[in-house]
């Protein structure tokens, strides 16, 4: 009749990782579940969620290998003899990022056993309001109940499903930390935040980019952007500082193409991909091979397996992201969510 743990925290990112650790200081019983699905290239990674593992820490890594290759380039004018042409090994330096991530993973499983967390590595779903189910590599069945049970799964990158080839052929930023071999020229498209980034750091280790941009640079990004359609002043100033920042990238040598969407992807027999796309300004279709495509179209909340509606768990249709209150309670009293996935 008990539940098993006072607490159980249903992903293992950021949000999950503080909640379970917070309260096994208090002296409850806690529990962590987490699972991460690979993309559809097959890439997988450990616990820490997306923040370690595929996003903030081997974006910076690579955005500083980018970095010191400005810096040779600076250091001649101030005396320091530097053999030209400087090279760059993507593998070598994606073998060290991932080390460095692997490290993380293994120190966030230590830091759960320190504080008596149970982990347990499983896609689970609710068959309950205080049940998840789940079944481990070798196929047992795990069933954990709790009192109080947080969702803190996050969310996954989207593909552009109506651009024909973009799953087959495409990557997303789920993949690109984890390549073995160079992207070579890379398309990260559309202009969304992760784009720039990524497009910033390839452009720095000296990859040919280009960034295919639909309408506006950034569009959306400002946190003061609910602000704009009251208010022309913000988002004018919030459009020059995305000028701004595109304008510089520009001057670096990552290129632009702007006010064109891709219409298809196509595997040509040499490897290379071929993007359709049309030209808004000119109103006609174009064509270029690249090495990698790379989708930055927004993330999706990771919730579709977790069986909530047969546990009561509101979520919005159009989203899919969870529907919580100011203490981030859902609609079933005991159950709440954190992080990317609540509304």
């Amino acid at each position: 009749g008990k539940n098993e743990y006072d607490l159980l925290v249903i992903g293992g990112g950021s949000g999950g990782l503080a909640c379970a650790k917070e309260a096994a200081q208090f002296g409850r019983k806690v529990a962590v579940l987490d699972y991460v699905e690979p993309s559809p290239r097959g890439t997988t990674w450990g616990l820490g969620g997306t923040c370690v593992n595929v996003g903030c820490i081997p974006k910076k890594l690579m955005h500083q290998a980018a970095l010191l290759g400005s810096a040779l380039k600076d250091a001649q004018h101030y005396g320091w003899n530097i053999s030209q042409p400087v090279h760059h090994t993507w593998s070598v330096m994606a073998q060290g990022v991932q080390n460095y991530v692997k490290s993380l993973n293994w120190g966030h499983r230590v830091q759960l056993q320190e504080k008596k967390v149970k982990y347990f590595n499983i896609k689970g779903s609710f068959s309950d309001p205080h049940t998840v189910r789940g079944l481990t590599k070798a196929g047992k069945e795990i069933v954990v109940t709790a009192d109080n049970i947080v969702i803190a799964t996050g969310g996954r990158p989207k593909y552009p499903m109506h651009v024909a080839g973009a799953l087959e052929y495409g990557i997303t930023s789920d993949d690109l930390f984890w390549l073995k071999k160079s992207p070579g020229k890379t398309l990260p498209s559309f202009i969304l935040y992760v784009s720039l980034e990524c497009a910033g750091f390839l452009t720095g280790i000296g990859l040919d980019t280009t960034v295919m941009m639909r309408s506006i640079p950034l569009r959306g990004f400002d946190q003061a952007s609910h602000i704009s359609k009251k208010n022309q002043i913000c988002f004018t100033t919030q459009q020059q500082m995305a000028s701004l920042v595109t304008e510089h990238m520009e001057s670096y040598g990552t290129k632009f193409l702007k006010r064109c969407f891709p219409t298809k992807v196509e595997k040509l027999e040499s490897d290379r991909l071929q993007v359709t796309w049309k030209n808004a300004d000119l109103d006609k279709e174009e064509t270029d091979s690249f090495n990698t495509i790379m989708w930055a179209v927004g993330r999706a909340p990771d919730t579709k397996t977790l069986n909530l509606e047969t546990v009561g768990v509101k979520t919005n249709s159009e989203t899919g992201k969870i529907i919580v209150d100011a203490s981030e309670a859902t609609s079933v009293p005991h159950i709440y969510a954190v992080g990317d996935i609540t509304e």
